[in-house]
């Protein structure tokens, strides 16, 4: 538990579940529930207060213990243990002190640090549009900045640099992919300014490498971009409101022909996760100035209202962390010309959106998806662990990133339990639409179930 909650955060650990998730059962009685609570009172430091409870699955008893805390690191018996793949390895003194470091860090956050630079002038230009902007009164950049809460002590704020420094504060990295990889790069800009300036700089270059389409209102031609505007905007205000600035890495829009990726570097705040993210009603700020200077001019709202925004601009966007980078991917819509499904728009070459098709067309799926639709086409549900053997696969990402994201994107396949993804029970099963296309495979060559 002191393992998981250093790497996680959060977790949950059953008794009476076999490792492939099948409920065995186990006698579950008062006694042996404090058997459970009381060593974790006794041996982990901080303390917790995990929910220790008897649930029936399939009519068995198991006890199932939730658990979360913030106040890394957690100790088990005077040790430090970190969750590595399926084995707790102990902390070294040198890993401890950094995660004490950056516990204690975070507290502040970056953009309410003095700047290094005593040196450091605003551009009272840029101070004074902001102002304006803002429906301030103005007086002068120094009095304005105080007022912001940006000039404390006569020390400049972070948040001032990144807002309205002479010289270029921030970097944008901006390219275009010939494939669903990162081989082959058609186009790549690079841009430099402040905050503001980039995040118009991202949304035009995003508008400039995607499909516009256009439909009539009333006598007025109104644009309709492949992916909504306002959806992909907000994702990339997001990513520069709460980036980690202490990550020397830069804001990154990644344009492939099957989606659109904008990654910011940092992860989410503890207490945050994946599985909560699209239902979470309390936002944390990992930059609380920065957002609060984006408020004052109406890009954000105080609420958080970022993600429900995106989700229901974009219901087909996914949000993940990969590397130190949290990414949102909004998926591309094909091209006229390319296999499309019922009632699905289409973009032609100038960009013309055109009708939905009227009847389903068969789209062609990779190798791998083939397999994985013959395999549960044959025998379902299967969960990851099934799945593996039958493919001898060795790495759960391969499983995810090569079968089940893009058979999940695609609406071959759906969770037997949607509303917990990450689940150790989770199973997956064909749609009708991937009966439909597992009805008309052959068997893939060298494949047995």
């Amino acid at each position: 538990m002191a393992a998981i909650l250093n790497k996680h955060a959060a977790g949950e650990i059953w008794f009476g579940i076999k490792n492939d998730g099948t409920p065995v059962g186990m006698e579950v009685t008062e006694t042996t529930l404090r058997k459970v609570s009381q060593p974790i009172a006794a041996h982990i430091e901080p303390k917790i207060f995990p929910e220790v409870s008897n649930v029936l699955l399939s009519g068995k008893s198991c006890i199932r213990v939730s658990f979360s805390g913030s106040e890394k690191p957690y100790y088990s018996h005077g040790r430090a243990y970190m969750r590595v793949a399926d084995e707790d390895r102990q902390l070294s003194a040198k890993e401890i002190e950094s995660i004490i470091l950056r516990k204690n860090r975070s507290h502040r956050g970056w953009d309410s640090e003095p700047i290094p630079d005593a040196s450091f002038k605003p551009d009272a230009a840029k101070v004074r549009a902001y102002v304006r902007k803002a429906g301030l009164p103005w007086t002068n950049a120094p009095t304005a900045l105080q007022s912001l809460g940006l000039h404390v002590d006569g020390h400049y704020l972070n948040a001032a640099r990144v807002f309205f420094a002479k010289p270029p504060a921030l970097a944008l990295r901006c390219a275009v992919f010939a494939t669903s990889t990162t081989a082959t790069i058609i186009d790549q800009h690079d841009f430099n300014g402040d905050i503001l300036t980039l995040i118009e700089e991202a949304e035009k270059y995003i508008l400039k490498n995607i499909r516009i389409g256009m439909k009539l209102d009333g006598l007025a031609r109104v644009d309709v971009p492949e992916i909504d505007r306002e959806a992909f905007r907000e994702a990339i205000i997001n990513a520069f409101c709460h980036r980690d600035y202490r990550d020397p890495d830069e804001v990154r829009i990644a344009i492939f022909p099957d989606q659109v990726e904008v990654r910011n570097p940092g992860r989410l705040m503890e207490g945050v996760t994946l599985r909560t993210l699209k239902t979470a009603k309390v936002s944390r700020r990992r930059n609380p100035l920065i957002a609060d200077l984006l408020r004052r001019i109406h890009l954000i709202e105080a609420w958080g209202r970022g993600i429900p925004l995106i989700l229901e601009k974009a219901p087909q966007a996914r949000f993940t962390e990969i590397a130190g980078f949290f990414i949102t991917e909004f998926p591309r819509p094909p091209a006229a010309g390319d296999s499309v499904t019922k009632s699905q728009p289409r973009f032609d070459a100038t960009g013309q959106v055109t009708a939905p098709v009227t009847a389903p067309v068969t789209a062609p799926v990779s190798d791998y998806v083939g397999k994985l639709l013959y395999l549960l086409g044959q025998r379902e549900p299967l969960g990851n662990e099934d799945i593996r053997s039958a493919f001898e696969l060795k790495s759960r990402r391969g499983l995810r990133e090569t079968y089940l994201g893009p058979a999940l994107s695609a609406g071959l396949i759906q969770y037997t339990i949607p509303d917990k993804p990450n689940s150790r029970l989770q199973k997956y099963r064909l749609t009708k639409k991937g009966r439909e296309f597992a009805a008309t495979m052959n068997p893939p060559a060298n494949f047995e179930c």
